[in-house]
């Protein structure tokens, strides 16, 4: 069984809402900083939001501010990242990554400005997010 799996992706019309979720086996993800990230075909990876493992601090990409929210449930061991008023240039392979460095409101952001997954204790396998009319 994968540490991380996502899912949640899908096609969804420009405007509509989407939540993905990115849970846990074999590690309790309470303890890790975890962070979203995406990559469009042709595009740099980027990094979505993340949110600490300390103080809940949490940090999003200028691009997505104000419509996605990323959020723990620690009894279902998940990160969800809820996406409303999905544009065309959300249109990603999203991947969720888990990063045991202990991450505060000083250090949530570098985390999520490192792209490479193995730069992360876990890296899952990813869900397609296509939106398209």
């Amino acid at each position: 069984q994968l540490p991380l799996v996502e899912s949640g992706g899908g096609l969804v019309q420009p405007g509509g809402s989407l939540r993905l979720s990115c849970a846990a086996s074999g590690l309790n993800l309470d303890y890790y900083a975890v962070g979203w990230f995406r990559q469009a075909p042709g595009k740099e990876r980027e990094g979505v939001s993340c949110i600490s493992n300390s103080d809940g601090s949490i940090w999003y990409a200028d691009s997505v501010k104000g419509r996605f929210t990323i959020s723990r449930d620690i009894a279902k061991n998940t990160v969800f990242l809820q996406m409303n008023s999905l544009k065309p240039e959300d249109t990603a392979v999203y991947h969720c990554a888990a990063d045991s460095l202990a991450r505060s409101i000083s250090t949530v952001q570098p985390m999520c400005l490192m792209t490479g997954r193995y730069e992360y204790d876990y890296w899952g396998q990813g869900t397609q997010v296509t939106v398209s009319s």
